[in-house]
């Protein structure tokens, strides 16, 4: 059998090939075992092997010769013994070691500026990876270093001419740096070996059977062994998936974006009509599918040809919209969980996204379902991995508290202690040292917050300090050498050592993840030997960069009817089921990029393709995949919280059948809502009892005896938070290296007004009394402003506040106003004799505007409470202060006062600095408020009373910490709907 054949998309490659090679040459088993089939991929020789046991129904069989084009190493491409031309060219330079070197020219070169193009050496590494791509695709296509210099500089940006200078220098280097070596590129090496293959068979043809299927020759190289097997007296050429059925106009005007031109060009390559391809014997396949995915890529200059699909097209092909990201995961693991169902059944996720296949993956653990991957798994993920990458990020941190606790939590992570002693340890520093405001740099601030927090006893002290101080022990050596700066490579022994003895040796290396992390690391220690030093501060991303390209892919475990694909992968692949993931613009197809490196012009002018070459390729597999017997197509309607763009093709399929999102929906999209519906359903609890509103009733025992004005306001509006807070005693954890916020702002000034009064309690205030504000301000508040840009905010503001405090404070003095007390304590009893409330206040300012009449006055940096608060007695601490100081209440203030202002001084520094707002009606409020609280003092004095979740919808706290444990949103719409 010679000649160029084509396996329709409808059919089953790797099937049909097997059987039609058995046909024509299994007649003689020795005949067979001459032959030679190349295929893509090596996973396409695997699935090509198992086509021959299913062709030849398990029989022992001697099955012909496969390999992967391109690997011309491969023992199964000798026919002609004692050839050694491949084995003489020079060995491929290591993956790791040239991402090194190459690094090493992109951090060597500045711009016209004399600026580093690499910040960092991550971004460095990052830029060599693309550099190397680059490289392989100059050799893939066959275009020289001398052709970049033929580049024009002047007809480019300077950006631009900027690059072209540099790529000069890296083709004038590199070849020398290789040769040095003795080294070659993989890729370069590659393509002379497929040439000086198609150059050998040229000049001495085999005279067995070579057969090339199931590729397009989108490579030069592979193209000219095409040929050469095209010319071969029994060479044989399967193209996968040619549409012979296409019209001449359609075919003419194809560009590279469409899955058949990289089949035009080959054919063109090859000198071979379209027409005088052969279909490949066979059984024939879905022919009414396969024209549907004709209809479907029609280049747009003929969509007027556009025909309706045959109803049958769609038959066995479903499509599932999904809302999320997870949501479209959830609904593929179903698909493919359904197909385990069904004895020797198989299915297949095709997709590019590797987001969605490791949702996928997670989601089929659901059901104790390990899925093989065949992109693995990334092996900067796995635990040993991370350890590595957290020490190196705590130490360059200063062990900020949450990196810190990333590390000490680390599953790993022993420091020489049992693992629940260290937990326990890590919990009682997390808790007592490690919360709040962010502690100074190194292990010796977190010791000294050690030694000053609040222990329940000094054990408990003692096994924190005692894991602070092991933690520093081990990393001690690495901390020095990235605050002196030090080569990769280093730094990369250094950590390691640091990891063995966080971790120990045994535990850090076990298992398949620790094996990989071992041999990558023994890689990249060699690759980076001869880099310079570096900052410390770099090291953390260059390490992340150097392990971000590694995967693991585990050795067993994987069952054995269920895969994921990219779409390279799923080339010749067959499964009962093909669910086709990820079908949104920008994933597949994928985005359209040129690379940092080269331009439009410049891959024009240099006669490399464009990018949406790599669109063509991708829709030839998509093209091919949807062409399978029973087809699921899914995609997210949102990702990341962004609405998504429906991939062009999924657009195309639309159009062609007259669907527009809102109308009718056709079959296919109906038959996949089963497994949409599944995926909401499957978490949904068959029974829902909504639950009801919180109000524990504590017994009396536990109720609290004294409250604050503020725990009054608590109670008020939720008495459920102050049962948690008082009763329960929890309390809101300080979040991990906070921010000095309103709250502090507000603390700082209320000490500053304090100051300044205390410094002048009476008589007129001295001509600098704007600068001894001013003082005191720098000396509380001045602190908490140590970055300019919050310096250049607050400070013009608090100035303003000390003219208009000053202003006012000497105009109320020369009325007569005294001030009384500053921050005064006070308290008032209520409730029933048998259990008395004791109220307790702390008064801002007492001032004495005459005999027997007070102000109390509350100083505000933020909110006020509104008037329809005071009215509704919501906001009771000044009501209540003013109740105490009615009664005599305050230290030091022994006098009843007749009568009580209160006011509530605005201290912003907005507009003219502040504003004095006084409360209106407080003559009726304040007895009404302290009836109020002695009614609810005897109330909850019953044990029965129950402590009821916000028990008032339209006065719900500002601030409410206990949210979460009041579960609002179960109950809320329950109790009427009225909330």
């Amino acid at each position: 059998m010679k000649g160029v054949f084509t396996i329709g998309i409808d059919r089953r490659f790797a099937d049909e090939l097997a059987e039609g090679v058995l046909a024509e040459h299994g007649g003689d088993p020795l005949a067979l075992a001459d032959v030679l089939i190349l295929v893509p991929t090596r996973r396409s020789v695997r699935a090509l092997r198992e086509a021959f046991l299913r062709a030849s129904d398990g029989k022992p069989t001697i099955l012909p010769r496969m390999a992967p084009l391109g690997d011309v190493d491969d023992s199964e491409w000798d026919l002609a013994p004692g050839d050694d031309s491949a084995l003489a060219l020079p060995p491929t330079i290591d993956p790791t070691e040239r991402e090194a070197l190459l690094a090493q020219f992109v951090a060597a070169f500045k711009d016209d500026q004399g600026h580093p193009i690499a910040q960092s050496a991550a971004q460095a590494l990052k830029l060599a990876r693309e550099l190397g791509r680059l490289l392989d695709e100059l050799a893939i296509e066959g275009v020289s270093f001398e052709q970049l210099e033929g580049l024009v500089e002047g007809n480019f940006a300077t950006h631009w001419q900027r690059t072209l200078e540099f790529l000069g220098i890296v083709g004038k280097a590199w070849p020398i740096v290789l040769a040095e070596r003795g080294q070659i590129d993989a890729i370069e090496r590659r393509t002379l070996a497929i040439r000086g293959q198609a150059a050998r068979w040229r000049e001495r043809p085999p005279s067995t059977p070579v057969i090339a299927a199931g590729s397009t020759g989108s490579q030069p190289a592979t193209r000219d062994l095409l040929m050469a097997i095209a010319g071969l007296p029994k060479g044989t050429i399967v193209l996968p998936g040619l549409d012979r059925d296409m019209d001449e106009t359609s075919w003419g005007v194809l560009d590279p974006s469409h899955p058949q031109y990289g089949l035009r060009e080959l054919l063109g390559a090859l000198g071979v009509a379209r027409t005088a391809v052969l279909e490949w014997p066979g059984s024939p396949g879905n022919i009414v599918r396969r024209k549907l995915v004709a209809e479907l890529m029609r280049p747009a200059e003929t969509s007027e040809a556009w025909t309706r699909p045959d109803p049958l097209a769609l038959e066995h092909v479903s499509r599932a919209d999904c809302a999320t990201h997870q949501h479209e995961a959830l609904v593929i693991a179903l698909a493919l969980r359904e197909v385990l169902e069904k004895p020797a059944q198989t299915a297949a996720l095709v997709t590019p996204d590797r987001g969605l296949a490791r949702r996928v993956a997670a989601e089929l653990r659901r059901w104790n379902v390990e899925i093989d991957d065949s992109a693995g798994a990334p092996l900067a993920d796995t635990p040993p991995a991370t350890l590595l990458r957290l020490i190196c990020v705590a130490v360059d941190g200063g062990f900020a508290p949450v990196d810190l606790l990333a590390l000490l939590k680390h599953p790993l992570c022993l420091l020489g202690l049992e693992r629940p002693a260290l937990l326990d340890a890590a919990r009682r520093l997390d808790r007592k040292c490690l919360r709040g405001l962010k502690p100074d740099a190194g292990l010796n601030a977190i010791q000294a917050r050690i030694a000053n927090a609040e222990f329940g006893n000094e054990a408990d002290r003692e096994s924190v300090a005692d894991l602070v101080r092991r933690l520093g022990d081990r990393v001690g050596g690495l901390a020095t050498l990235m605050d002196q700066g030090a080569s990769p490579a280093a730094l990369l022994d250094a950590a390691v050592a640091v990891a063995e003895m966080i971790a120990s040796a045994e535990t850090l290396w076990r298992g398949d993840a620790g094996e990989a992390l071992a041999d990558a690391l023994a890689r990249l220690r060699g690759a980076w030997a001869g880099h310079p030093a570096i900052g410390g501060g770099e090291w953390p991303a260059l390490l992340e960069t150097m392990l971000a390209s590694e995967v693991i892919r585990p050795r067993f475990g994987r069952h054995p009817r269920l895969s994921i694909l990219g779409p390279l992968e799923a080339r010749l692949q067959h499964a009962d089921l093909m669910v086709l993931g990820g079908l949104n613009e920008g994933i597949w197809p994928p985005a359209v990029e040129t690379g940092p490196w080269v331009n439009r012009p410049m891959r024009a002018a240099l006669g490399l393709p464009q990018p949406e070459r790599r669109i063509g390729l991708s829709a030839h597999d998509f093209v091919s995949a949807l062409a399978a017997e029973r087809v699921l197509i899914t995609r997210s309607e949102r990702e990341g919280g962004a609405p998504t763009v429906p991939s062009r093709w999924m657009a195309r399929l639309d159009a062609l059948l007259g669907y527009e999102p809102g109308g009718p929906a056709p079959v296919y999209i109906q038959r996949g809502r089963h497994y949409v519906d599944w995926a909401e359903a499957i978490d949904r609890p068959a029974d829902y009892k909504p639950w009801s509103r919180p109000q524990p009733t504590p017994p009396l025992a536990a109720r609290p005896t004294e409250l604050s004005v503020t725990g009054i306001e608590q109670w008020r509006r939720d008495p459920y938070g102050l049962y948690a807070q008082r009763i329960l005693r929890l309390e809101r954890l300080d979040p991990h290296e906070a921010e000095l916020g309103a709250a502090d702002r507000g603390s700082a000034l209320h000490k500053t007004l304090e100051h300044f009064l205390l410094e002048h309690p009476s008589g007129l205030l001295p001509p600098d009394a704007v600068a001894r504000f001013e003082e005191a301000g720098e000396q509380h508040l001045g602190e908490l402003l140590t970055a300019p840009a919050e310096r250049a905010f607050w400070w013009p503001r608090f100035q303003r506040l000390a003219r208009w405090f000053v202003t006012t404070e000497n105009a109320r003095r020369a009325n007569g106003t005294k001030l009384l007390a500053s921050e005064r304590r006070g308290s008032l009893q209520v409730g029933p004799r048998s259990r008395p409330l004791t109220v307790r206040a702390l008064a801002d300012r007492i001032d004495e505007i005459e005999k027997g009449v007070l102000e109390i006055i509350d100083y505000k940096t933020g909110r006020v409470p509104s008037r329809r608060e005071m009215e509704a007695l919501f906001a009771p601490q000044l009501l209540l202060e003013a109740a105490i100081a009615e009664r005599g209440g305050f230290e030091h203030i022994e006098e009843k006062a007749e009568k009580v202002h209160i006011s509530y001084w605005r201290a912003n520094g907005l507009d003219d600095g502040g504003r004095i707002e006084e409360v209106k009606g407080s003559d009726e409020l304040i007895p009404a408020m302290l009836a109020l609280v002695d009614k609810m003092a005897t109330h909850f004095a019953n044990p029965a009373t129950p402590y009821q979740a916000l028990p008032w919808p339209e006065f719900i706290p500002h601030f409410n910490n206990y949210e979460h444990l009041e579960r609002v949103a179960e109950w809320s719409t329950a109790d009427g709907g009225e909330e």
